[in-house]
């Protein structure tokens, strides 16, 4: 179990349910708590919009053909730390959202693991 983890919620945004699955795995043996998979921008909003426990989340970059900024920017407009997934990595991003923590599809659980600690802003030990 990763401590800087244990009991955060973290919204898991993928349409992919393989990675998705894969994530919610990741997430829960790190001690997190996957809020989610959610597989469409739409319901992720709403997610955000009327879930006041979230902790951090994970995005896919490309949710059912729809890029996933407009989750994005809800989450920064609430504070809430996120983490990119694309198959792209960060240089697939638009400008705008370079310097974000990024993974690169395919991921490890250690790549999860610290681009979640520094997006939360935890420290690896």
């Amino acid at each position: 179990m990763s401590e800087g983890l244990t009991g955060r919620r973290i919204l898991v945004v993928e349409d992919e349910s393989l990675v998705a699955m894969l994530l919610e795995t990741i997430l829960e043996d790190m001690g997190a708590i996957p809020v989610g998979a959610i597989a469409t921008v739409d319901e992720a909003l709403q997610v955000v919009a009327d879930d006041p426990l979230l902790d951090a989340a994970l995005l896919d970059v490309n949710v059912a053909g729809k890029e996933v900024f407009p989750v994005a920017e809800a989450l920064k407009a609430k504070g809430i730390p996120f983490v990119f997934s694309t198959g792209y990595g960060e240089g697939g991003l638009p400008d705008h959202w370079r310097g974000q923590a990024t993974i690169q599809k395919p991921f490890t659980e250690d790549a999860v693991k610290a681009a979640l600690f520094k997006a939360l802003g935890v420290a690896q030990v």
